[in-house]
């Protein structure tokens, strides 16, 4: 055998071996069939409607959270470019995307909110490309990937609105939930239905003023606690003052949770003793204010009150209405459980929504909870009427 067809043999694997495949192993077949033709269609369709959705809320957007949904929304359309080219001319006119896409796409023009990248983490987590023989293995890492940066953004808006978001959803849920009860159990001790309103108005009106106070008190006192935790600026005042021998400015640093090594050096900084042979890469930035409120998950007192106030009395009027509108007995009784479950189930799905998971299972949880309580009043009012009777 000569020596350039050993070198042939020699060289011939390593060339095979550098070959990275790009996607995973397919079925060998000289036409794709109808269900693989229609599939990618599909898959063409919702890329593209997601990029959109991307391009639509970076509109909104500015900076680094404008860049990110850009870069999004170019990854998506080179997932798009793979579907093109296995499709060829069999691309044919577009397909329209699927529901959830579309209803993404109009939620991202017209709202823009936390609402659309929390429904966009649920798509991106939902992608069947893992499961795909036609997806690369680089796209399906791409979908994991872009469920953590879309939970990244939307975790930065559901922080912006959870203090208020957070005193609006129990509101609401309050409302509903403990004024249904009131208006069963009174309906069941067999008062008139002049009563059971005048009962559910007093009900509305009480439980109203005492989320709206309890709520500021509430996130106004762990506002003054957070704020108790913050360094104060009495070391920038007191160091040059301090007793050398007796430094106890040292004691503060560690208190805060500063290793020995870089509370010396800090006190050094405070003391100006610098340069000293510490580290310099323990050198920290001085103690300046906060330019930005830390305390933005909290919420304001006033806003989380507001909040609290409206949306229990937006709920609890729910329960009264069919007697509002001249209903009564059992069929006033029917219709307020109605309108309830159906306002538990929407609070539900919002909270659903918001934190990433299923809307159906938050909201049929909301209905359970909430029903159930009304039921137990219910039987406990026949209970009650049964004995002043």
């Amino acid at each position: 055998m000569s020596q350039h067809a050993e070198s042939s043999q020699h060289t011939e694997p390593s060339q095979h071996a550098e070959r990275k495949p790009q996607a995973r192993p397919q079925k060998q077949q000289t036409q794709p069939s109808p269900s693989d033709i229609k599939r990618w269609r599909q898959y063409l369709a919702d890329e593209r409607a997601e990029a959109a959705v991307y391009r639509d809320l970076a509109q909104n957007r500015q900076g680094e959270e404008r860049d990110i949904l850009l870069a999004l929304a170019e990854a998506e359309r080179r997932h798009e470019a793979h579907w093109l080219a296995l499709l060829g001319d069999r691309a044919g006119k577009p397909r329209p995307a699927s529901i959830r896409s579309r209803l993404l796409g109009f939620l991202a023009r017209h709202f823009g909110s936390v609402f659309v990248l929390a429904l966009a983490q649920r798509a991106e987590g939902r992608s069947p490309y893992a499961k795909d023989p036609n997806a690369t293995d680089a796209m399906a890492a791409d979908e994991q990937i872009h469920e953590e940066v879309v939970r990244g953004l939307a975790t930065r808006g559901r922080n912006r609105l959870a203090g208020t978001f957070r005193a609006a959803v129990f509101g609401a849920n309050d409302g509903l939930v403990s004024n249904l009860s009131l208006v069963m159990g009174m309906a069941a001790s067999g008062v008139a239905s002049s009563v059971v309103l005048l009962s559910g108005i007093a009900g509305l009106l009480a439980g109203a003023m005492s989320m709206g106070a309890g709520e500021f008190i509430s996130v106004r006192s762990q506002r003054e606690l957070l704020a108790a935790t913050r360094p104060t600026q009495v070391t920038l005042v007191a160091a040059p003052k301090l007793d050398l021998e007796h430094n106890e400015l040292l004691l503060v640093y560690l208190a805060r949770g500063m290793t020995q090594q870089a509370a010396e050096h800090r006190v050094a900084e405070r003391m100006g003793l610098l340069p000293c042979d510490c580290d310099p890469s323990l050198s920290l930035q001085p103690e300046l204010p906060d330019v930005e409120d830390q305390h933005e998950a909290v919420g304001t007192a006033w806003g989380a009150a507001l909040s609290s106030f409206c949306f229990f009395a937006s709920g609890a009027v729910v329960p009264i209405l069919p007697f509002v509108f001249g209903l009564t007995g059992v069929a006033a009784l029917a219709v307020a459980g109605v309108l309830v479950g159906i306002a538990l189930l929407i609070t539900g799905a919002t909270v659903g929504l918001l934190s990433g998971t299923s809307p159906l299972t938050r909201g049929l949880r909301q209905l359970a909870i909430g029903l159930g309580a009304a039921a137990v009043t219910y039987l406990l009012g026949l209970v009650f009427g049964t004995v002043i009777h």
